[in-house]
């Protein structure tokens, strides 16, 4: 209302003003009317996807690392089991006045410092090959 009583002070005719407001610009008058709700709507429907395929990779991702983590730890608590007894073993024997030139003490040392120093090595190069 207050559209035509503004056009009718300035002595313009209604009908003149619409037609020219037509002319003006197609595509802000079809957003206007809403005729691109098809547009953004495929649009929408494009980011949608886009972000639940992100969320899916960055989930695959967690569960990779969460994966490995249980690995590791599984693997370290095994080596710890294993490597137990011959560490008592040692302990024992050069506790009890074991000489430590006897074969079977100089054996289980030995273990006890290859076999650490071996699975060392392997995680080191198991860390390098995943940096690369």
């Amino acid at each position: 209302m207050r559209a035509v009583e503004l056009t009718a002070r300035s002595g313009a005719n209604p009908a003149s003003a619409s037609s020219r407001g037509a002319d003006a610009n197609p595509e802000i008058l079809a957003a206007l009317a809403g005729k691109q709700a098809g547009r953004d709507r495929v649009v929408a429907e494009k980011t949608r996807r886009v972000v639940l395929a992100s969320h899916g990779v960055i989930q695959d991702q967690k569960a990779g690392r969460r994966r490995t983590r249980s690995l590791v730890l599984a693997s370290l608590l095994l080596a710890l089991l294993g490597f137990g007894p011959l560490a008592w073993r040692v302990a024992d024997d050069l506790i009890g006045g074991e000489r430590i030139g006897d074969i079977a003490t100089q054996t289980s040392l030995w273990a006890c410092i290859l076999c650490p120093a071996v699975l060392a090595a392997f995680l080191v190069a198991g860390w390098s090959r995943g940096k690369d």
